[in-house]
């Protein structure tokens, strides 16, 4: 399977909703335009591509690229899921901002996610000594 990554590369809208929709990330796909806007206006995006028209990957950051860096989304088509895809969209993201003093994410807690981002030295906020609100 050759998979490449690469920085920067806005999908077009159908692509984009392909990919969210083949997670299960629909709320997303509800206003697709809404969705294109919002890859568009992040401070960064990593694509994995099959070719060069398939988009299975992309993450994306929100943030100022100084003192945080969030990192929004991380996803990978199901059929490209466990091949390393999600790990090097991360790995490539973080790698952008090597000076950023903070990297946060949320992601859904179940145990597969906590294994995947502990693998990448990850820790809980809680580990951390920090808290996280929502509203």
């Amino acid at each position: 399977m050759a998979v490449q990554i690469e920085r920067d590369v806005y999908p077009k809208t159908s692509k984009l909703a392909a990919l969210y929709e083949a997670v299960g990330w629909s709320a997303y796909t509800q206003d697709e335009a809404s969705l294109t806007r919002a890859v568009a206006q992040s401070l960064a995006v990593v694509t994995a591509w099959e070719g060069e028209e398939r988009l299975v990957g992309l993450a994306r950051a929100v943030g100022d690229g100084e003192s945080i860096l969030f990192i929004q989304d991380v996803l990978v088509h199901p059929e490209y899921q466990g091949h390393g895809i999600g790990s090097a969209l991360v790995r490539e993201l973080c790698a952008m901002y090597p000076a950023v003093r903070r990297k946060l994410l949320l992601a859904d807690d179940t145990p597969e996610l906590a294994s995947f981002y502990r693998q990448l030295d990850w820790v809980p906020v809680k580990e951390a000594g920090m808290e996280a609100w929502t509203l």
